[in-house]
């Protein structure tokens, strides 16, 4: 299996330091849109394509992610499916920091295109936008690990880079949204016009705005975010493996 890997540095080098790696290697692919690294591992019969959504240092802006780039680079190298793992905000009190689900849904209303189609009509059906063998393991292993927790979650965009208010968010909560983030809807729209399968892990990094128990003022904080969702790997790795079985 040819599996695309979406992801952040931590995530990259926890999986390779927790699966079977029989070579790697580090390669940049041109892309129309731009180059792209990518980490190419050798997992027994698999092959992984690992890329860091935000490349290198990790200081791109969500808003200016080039998604077109990542996208195309995966699919030039011939992955079968693609597997995004993000960090999300939490909206009902029954998806709490350290939660780790996956997206059957999602709304965006940013108004942001996302199309390889600038120039010839293309319409892509997104009633489904998310794999559903894909979310089948997910679900299998996910449900193992937390057998009480609703996995299956619908994902907000957010035009970002700024986090969201209270009122944005209880309007979110209103209109379908359980969990808020700055970029995933993009690369499922691209991979769905190419045609790829794919399926978003969702890691519960913090309460979205106004949504901390007993402290509804706090401000979010980009470093804290990034820490506990870097400490909840351990079941993305597991779904990886699961995925590759």
């Amino acid at each position: 299996m040819r599996l695309g890997i979406i992801g952040g540095t931590a995530m990259t080098s926890l999986a390779t330091s927790e699966i079977e790696v029989n070579r790697s290697d580090e390669i940049v692919v041109e892309t129309r849109y731009g180059n792209v690294p990518l980490l190419c591992v050798q997992n027994g019969p698999n092959e992984l394509f690992f890329v860091e959504r935000h490349h290198g240092d990790g200081t791109t802006p969500p808003h200016s992610i080039n998604h077109h780039a990542n996208i195309m680079a995966l699919a030039n190298a011939g992955v079968e499916s693609i597997l995004a793992i993000c960090s999300v905000g939490a909206i009902p009190s029954d998806f709490p920091p350290g939660s780790v689900g996956y997206a059957t849904q999602y709304i965006d209303f940013t108004g942001v295109e996302s199309t390889f189609s600038n120039y010839d009509a293309k319409f892509t059906s997104m009633t489904k936008p998310f794999d559903e063998s894909m979310n089948g393991v997910l679900d299998d292993v996910l449900s193992k690990l937390q057998p009480n927790l609703k996995l299956g979650r619908t994902y907000w965009l957010a035009h970002g880079p700024h986090f969201e208010t209270t009122a944005e968010i209880n309007a979110i909560e209103k209109l379908g949204g359980e969990v808020v983030g700055m970029t995933m809807p993009r690369e499922c729209k691209l991979a769905a016009e190419l045609g790829i399968p794919y399926a978003a892990i969702l890691v519960s990094s913090n309460w979205a705005a106004g949504r901390e128990p007993g402290n509804s003022g706090k401000d979010l904080n980009h470093e804290e975010v990034s820490s506990t969702a870097e400490s909840k790997l351990g079941p993305v790795i597991e779904c990886i493996k699961a995925l590759t079985q």
